[in-house]
Formats: C-alpha cells, structure tokens, sequence
C-alpha cells in the first residue's frame, strides 16, 4: 500500500495553477547533446555517475527550507529539556533530571500543530512508547540474543508504522533509538530499569503538558489560526495578476489539512465547529469563484475590486477567525465600500450600465457577483464563530471527505504485509538493519557502540533520496558537532552552569533547524549527548573518535541495506500517474451532478489528494539514481498539464453553479461522462505502457454538439462561457492523450 509520506508532503505538491495564458500543450523536455537528442542508456557510465553524485551531495550539504516551526513551540520545547536537568544539578539529583530530559528530547518532534486532542494523543503514545522501548532496552541489554530479537521484533513493527504517515514513523523511530541506547547501559534490576523508564516517561509527559497548557484558555487556537491561515492565502491569491487558481501550494496544503483538523477523527466538537466547517465550505467556494476569474485576464474594474477590495474584506474575516472576536459586523467598512463598488457592475444582459459591454465581461461580471456574496457569507459566519455567538448548524454532522478519510488501521496493516508494499519493505529492511547494527556495535567493543544502531533507525528511511540526505548530513553534523562542543568544553569554566545555558541553546537549535537543515540540528544534537555524558560524568575527549566511526558505520549500513533490497520509486510512479489521471475523471465525472450532491466535493477532494501524492512521487523518483530520464519526463509532463485540466475544470464548475446556467447542467453531461471515459483511457494506457486509443475526433465532435445546443438554448451570455470552457476541456484532455502517445513512440 502505498502511503509512504505521501499527503505529509509538505512540499510543493499542490500547484494546480501554473501560468498558461495560451493554454499550450506543455512540450516533451529533451536532453540534446550537440544536435542530437541524447539517448539516457548511452552515457550512464562510471565518470557520469560520480559527477552525479558528488552534485547531488554538494546539493544536499547547501540545502536549506523554510523554517516551521514557531518560536513559542522552541521555547516551549527547550524549556521541557532543560528545566528538569537545571532542577537535578540544583538539587544534586542529576542522574534524574538527565534521565527526565532524554525524555523530553527524544519526544519533541512529536509536538506539531494539530487539534489539542490530536496533539495529546500524539504525544503520550510516543511517551509511553519511549518507556516501554527503554525499559526492554535496560532489562535486555546485558543479554545478546535477546537483545537482538527484541531490536529485530520493535525495528519491524516501528518500520511499519510508516504507512500511518509521518506521526507514528516518529514513534517508531523513538522507539528504537530508546531501545538501544538503553541496551547500552543494561539495569543492575527490574526495578532499576522501570525507574529509568518511567523517568523518561515522564519527559514526555512534561513536554506533553507543555504543549497542552494552552488548551483552557485558547481552546480552538488551532483551529482559529489554520482557517485564518487559509483565509489569508485566499486573500493572497486575490491580490495576484492573472490569477491562476490555486497557484499557492500553501494555499493548497492548508486546505488539506484544514480538513483533517476540522472533519477528523481527533476533532474537537461544538457549535464552534460547526461554523467553521461553513467557513471552510465557503473558502473552497471563494477559491473556485477566484479561479473562474482568472481563467483569462480580468476586466480592469474588476480586476481592480478582486486585488483591493475584495482582498480586503478576505484579510479582515482571517482576523476575525484568528482574534477569536465576537463581532456582529466582520468587515464591515471593507464590505461597504466592495458593495458600493459592485453596484457598478452589471449582473447579466440587459442589465449594464454600458451598452457596449460584452458577453465575457458579463461572464465575469457574474462570478465576480457570486464571489461578493460568497465574501459577504464569510463576514457574516466569522462574526459568529466564537462561544458566545455560535449557531448550531441545520445539518448532518460534518464527516470528512472519503477521499481523504483514512482506512481502519486493521485494513491498512493486513494491505501492507506484502512483499510488493513499500511500507513492509522498509520494515524489513529496519529490522534486520537495526538488529545487526547492534551486533556490530557489540562485536567491535566501540565505546558507545550504540551509536551505530542509533545512526541506522534515525538514517535509514522509505525512500532512498531521503536515505542520502540523512546519511550525509549525519556524518557532516556529527563531525560538526563533536568537534564544536569538544571546543567549547575546554573554553568554558568547569562549573555546571555555563553548560547548562549552552544545552539551552543547543536545544533550541535542533528543535528549530530540525526542518530547515538537518545537518545543522544533527550538530547541534551532537553537542547536547556530548553535554549530557560530561553531565552524567563521562569527558568527551576519549570516546569523539569512537562516535564518529559509529556514525559513518551506521549511515553506511543504512545505505547498504537500502542498496541490496530497493523500494525503487519507479516501480510505483505508474500507478501513482494512474490513480492521479482516474481522480481527474471522478471529477470531471462529477461536473454533471448539482453542485450540492456529496460526490463532487469527493470529486474534487480525490483530485487534489492524487495530485499531492504524484507530487511526492516525482520528488522521490528525482531523488533516485539511475532513474530513466523518459519517466521522469512522462511524469513531469503529465503532472505540468493536468494543472491546466484542473483549473479548466474548476472555472467550468464555478460556471455550472451559477443560477442562469441550470438549463446547461444536463446537455453538459454527456460531454463530461466521455470526456472522464477519454482520462479512464489515458490512465489505461500510462498502466499498460501503451498508446491510448484514438479518442480526439470523436470528444471533439460531441464537443461541437454541446456548443450548438448551448446556442439554441436561449441562456445568453452564459453560453459563451460554457461553450469556451468546454472547448478547453477538450483540449486538455486531448493534450494529455498526445502526451502519453509521444512519450510511447520515443520509448
């Protein structure tokens, strides 16, 4: 099954809006080399390889991202840390506070932004599963064969919790990092070993109500601050020229998870809740009026009022959302003055104040009517989203959208015990992994020998790419690391206090780079164990070099591992483009249902959770080596293009929700059931690596048809725009066809 990282990618995956002003068919890239076309097979030699690699090691050394993570969640974090280690040397109990910060270290990472309840859950799973790893790790350690079955058994089951996403991955790597560095200070008895492990336990259960405290006070702060967060994307959005429709990918991104927060299973519920499921049903409402208007340039006045305006009243409405205020009259200046602005803007035929104005300006003129509404809808709602001013809404509780609503865990273990599953591959590959760099680490009497089976449950991940990069970075930044504290360690005075504050920082910093640049938190990483063992009695100097040969011996054996047994990302690109390219027709499909049927919004929801997970799949299959250049091209260009077929088919669901254009919803679909057979036929064809059959004449036909039963249906203006719509959809399905035909005839 695969699920690995895939709707987690907080990357660039949701890009439905790339700029085509000509809407072109997006060329078949190719490598020349002279005048020529370079054929990939003939150059993958030795010399090309290794440049290739030294490139890509160059790149994962320099790369940076964007930082995510807030400065109170540093703060709050590195105040779990430290505090408890501050008290034990305070109190000469330091063998306490150590154990209660390697708990609260270990557990950070799970602190991420989610509902309060999502957030708790989250963290006391990892807590106990922290203590549970450690107390085995302790009791077993002393004992070889023991200790290897249980590495072998808790390796398997935490590398399979990879296909619940990127929150369990993290109890399962905390699992196994517990586990062997326990294993590595064996318990003289039980009761020792329950005494550490609950120490470590309560860590996590420190950093847990950390995290939490907030939660009397602000009980929606998350909620309030990912739909504001969406709010002022849109608004965003707005302010662009030639607005692309969903061109964000944050925008993007928070839309999904939005979803998760407010219709999942770990949501909280109330009132409250319900108004802002409205909002977020009025959000994607905006965003579909905002890329109808960008399907070509906007008429100047219009134009105008989007970008200022309507900007406007979006950025007051995501702060109302945020302040949590209780405001009868949300935006009520920035309304007034879009109003007084709208009036001026004719609403149909024979309705505008200029008698030249033609049918593309009142197609505009009507979405741009629809989105004051939809504005005026948000203002109202946001000024009733708090506790004393909620509604309750008249409907079904909200559920979320089965196309993002996850399988029982029970379904989604037994579909991944298969050999052909990523997700149990990677599971096997830990277990053994892990089981025999602890034997490793045993066999050659390293001092802190567990380091090597450190290295290897926190290098070795799913994918290769990400198995380089944190095979690299961990070596460069635990030289970085040791060679930094080591130095401060003979700079500072020999007093616990000194040290204490450079922990402090150490620790913020690897919270805080841990998501920008990995080999940055790894140094710092590095110079927080230095300080605790100096904490704990131990110098630093007689046992850098033995870290640093278990650093390069883990990440190797990670590498290896990965290399002899494979989850290669070309193996499961195709299906990926195949289920992207069928979600594309459910929603296509769905175009000729009434907008309040559920299947659309399952539609539209499928689509851009497909297009998510193809992202994230091109992404691994780049990272790759020896990818084959045609697939990665294929990918890129089907990916490039179906932007245009989503913003194509956006724009014309907008157009179809409009009142006038009620009489065009059953002639549409009969074109969109055969254009969604046309995209069922193209993904056939990406599956069986064959050319799809011939289909461009006859959509087209059925096409021309549609245009002349929209003119003899007497609805006006709106017929041009559907009519242009529909002759775009055409297009881009058939651009997609050409596609994957060219790409089979070069092959």
């Amino acid at each position: 099954m695969r699920r690995l990282a895939d709707c987690t990618a907080r990357r660039e995956a949701l890009n439905w809006g790339e700029s085509d002003a000509h809407d072109k068919p997006l060329p078949i890239r190719r490598e020349r080399v002279g005048n020529r076309i370079d054929r990939p097979e003939a150059v993958s030699t030795a010399e090309v390889r290794r440049d290739g690699l030294r490139a890509r090691a160059v790149a994962v050394l320099l790369q940076t991202k964007r930082a995510e993570v807030p400065w109170r969640v540093v703060l709050r974090n590195t105040t779990a840390a430290i505090v408890p280690l501050a008290l034990g040397v305070a109190t000469g109990r330091v063998g306490i506070g150590l154990w209660i910060a390697v708990g609260a270290i270990t557990t950070m990472y799970s602190d991420q932004p989610g509902p309060y309840r999502q957030r708790l859950a989250r963290l006391l799973t990892v807590s106990a599963a922290a203590g549970v790893a450690a107390f085995i790790g302790m009791v077993l350690g002393a004992k070889l064969a023991a200790i290897l079955a249980a590495a072998t058994i808790i390796g398997f089951a935490g590398g399979l919790l990879v296909v619940f996403g990127d929150a369990a991955g993290r109890v399962g790597m905390t699992s196994m990092i517990l586990l062997v560095i326990a294993a590595g200070s064996p318990a003289n008895s039980v009761w020792t070993a329950l005494q550490i492990a609950a120490l470590i336990g309560c860590g996590g259960l420190l950093l847990t109500l950390f995290s939490i405290a907030a939660w009397p006070l602000q009980r929606y702060g998350p909620e309030r601050e990912a739909l504001a967060a969406v709010y002022r994307g849109l608004a965003a959005l707005a302010r662009e020229r030639g607005i692309a429709g969903d061109s964000s990918p944050a925008l993007s991104d928070g839309m999904i998870a939005l979803q998760h927060m407010l219709l999942g299973p770990h949501r909280a519920r109330g009132p409250v809740m319900d108004s802002f499921g409205v909002l977020l049903e009025i959000a994607e409402r905006i965003r579909l009026e905002l890329t109808a208007l960008g399907g070509e340039a906007p008429e100047e006045r219009i134009g105008r009022l989007v970008r200022h305006e309507a900007a406007a009243v979006l950025d007051e409405v995501a702060r109302c959302i945020a302040a949590g205020a209780d405001e009868e009259h949300t935006a009520a200046g920035a309304l007034q003055a879009l109003r007084a602005a709208q009036a001026a803007i004719p609403h149909g035929e024979g309705d505008s104040p200029e008698p030249a104005a033609t049918p593309p300006d009142l197609s505009q003129a009507r979405h741009f009517h629809a989105l004051c509404g939809q504005l005026a809808a948000a203002a109202r709602n946001a000024g009733r989203a708090t506790e004393a001013g909620a509604l309750r809404a008249e409907r079904e509780e909200l559920r979320l959208p089965r196309a993002v609503r996850p399988q029982s865990d029970l379904s989604i273990l037994l579909a991944s015990l298969t050999p052909r599953s990523a997700a149990f591959r990677h599971a096997v590959r830990t277990a053994v992994c892990l089981a025999a760099a602890l034997w490793v680490g045993r066999a050659l009497d390293l001092s802190h020998g567990y380091w090597i089976p450190m290295t290897v449950a926190i290098v070795l991940r799913a994918d290769y790419g990400a198995t380089f990069s944190f095979g690299l970075l961990r070596v460069a930044g635990t030289v970085l690391g040791l060679l930094l504290t080591t130095a401060l360690l003979h700079v500072l005075p020999p007093a616990a206090w000194p040290r204490i504050v450079v922990m402090a920082v150490l620790c913020a910093a690897f919270r805080y780079f841990g998501t920008v640049q990995y080999g940055i938190a790894v140094t710092a990483l590095t110079g927080m164990v230095v300080l605790l063992l100096a904490f704990a009695g131990e110098p630093p100097e007689p046992t850098m070099v033995s870290r640093l040969v278990a650093t390069v011996i883990g990440s190797a054996m990670a590498l290896t591992a990965y290399g002899v047994w494979p989850t290669r990302e070309r193996e499961h690109i195709r299906p990926a483009l195949v289920r992207l390219l069928n979600a594309y027709a459910a929603y296509v499909a769905s175009l000729g249902v009434a907008s309040r049927e559920p299947g659309r919004r399952e539609a539209r929801d499928g689509a851009r959770v497909a297009r998510a997970n193809a992202e994230a799949a091109l992404g691994r299959l780049v990272a790759e080596p020896a990818t084959p250049p045609r697939l990665v091209e294929l990918t890129q260009s089907l990916l490039a293009n179906s932007n245009r077929l989503a913003r194509t088919t956006m724009t014309l669901e907008a157009a179809l929700d409009e009142p006038g254009a009620m009489p065009a919803l059953a002639r549409v679909q009969g074109l969109t059931r055969r254009g969604a057979d046309a995209l069922r036929q193209i993904a056939d064809a990406v599956a069986r690596q064959a050319p799809p059959p011939t289909f461009s004449a006859r959509l087209r036909t059925l096409q021309r048809e549609f245009a002349r039963e929209l003119e003899a249906s007497g609805i006006g203006d709106v017929a041009a725009e559907l009519t242009a719509l529909s002759d775009r959809l055409v297009d881009n399905i058939n651009t997609l066809g050409h596609i994957v035909a060219r790409a089979r005839e070069v092959a």
